[in-house]
């Protein structure tokens, strides 16, 4: 008679132990899944701590400076084969025709770089089959390209040497209309300021290399010198308007391209 009960005591047991256990097992499974849920919301708190935000950013050129554009480029290559100044050359522009006045001058790179050839004679008179080359005045660098006028408004074109400063070729401009002598003639009669000085009043502004000066003239009529200074540090080039007569600066417009 005693048996019986213990046996059914014994069987209930395991049944509530194993309601038990499903009960602590879904409330562990129901905790994994809120907390797979927040795991967005877990980082908002330490991102409002001030825990720095880490972004991918494009890697750094190798040298750790900015990458230079396509202008910029062209003008670290340019500038340095430059060894006469843009005012130098522009004395020597001048000089190659007498009585004449600067209209523009600008650096560029040299259209040469072919060898020319000196024919040698040979002992019996005859030309030697090989002649030695002999590079070309501005071969492989650059040319002041200047542009000068006479009293009448007759303009010509001298070239410069870039390095060595010798006159590599001066010559009239064919097929110069009246009207544009007649212009050119007027504006002369109105500069009293000199490519050094300008040249001068640009650099005072801005330290780097004048790589051109122009005239033009405004819808009034007053003639300006447009002065062109590259900076050697980032090879930026800033333009300057200066009036011609008087030497004050008018403008600046700096190119970053």
């Amino acid at each position: 008679m005693n048996l019986q009960p213990t046996h059914v005591y014994r069987a209930v047991v395991p049944q509530a132990r194993r309601v038990r256990i499903a009960a602590l097992c879904a409330v562990a499974v129901a905790a994994l899944v809120s907390g797979c849920g927040n795991s967005g919301d877990a980082k908002s708190p330490r991102a409002a701590a001030g825990q720095p935000e880490v972004r991918q950013t494009a890697s750094p050129s190798p040298t750790g400076s900015p990458r230079l554009t396509e202008d910029q480029a062209a003008r670290k290559a340019l500038v340095p084969t430059a060894k006469v100044t843009a005012d130098k050359a522009a004395a020597t522009a001048v000089g190659e025709v007498p009585g004449s006045t600067l209209l523009s001058i600008e650096l560029k790179r040299s259209a040469g770089g072919a060898a020319t050839a000196s024919p040698t004679a040979s002992p019996d008179g005859s030309p030697s089959p090989s002649p030695s080359p002999s590079p070309s005045p501005g071969a492989g660098g650059s040319v002041w390209v200047a542009e000068v006028s006479e009293k009448d408004g007759t303009e010509h074109t001298v070239r410069i040497d870039a390095s060595s400063g010798d006159v590599i070729r001066s010559r009239t401009d064919a097929g110069q209309d009246a009207d544009d002598k007649a212009e050119r003639a007027e504006w002369l009669t109105k500069i009293k300021q000199t490519p050094e000085q300008v040249a001068k009043a640009a650099t005072d502004r801005k330290k780097g290399t004048v790589t051109s000066m122009e005239l033009d003239d405004t819808d009034s009529g007053d003639v300006v010198w447009s002065v062109e200074v590259v900076t050697t540090d980032d090879w930026n080039k800033t333009t300057y308007d200066i009036d011609a007569t008087t030497g004050e600066v008018l403008s600046e417009d700096v190119d970053r391209d």
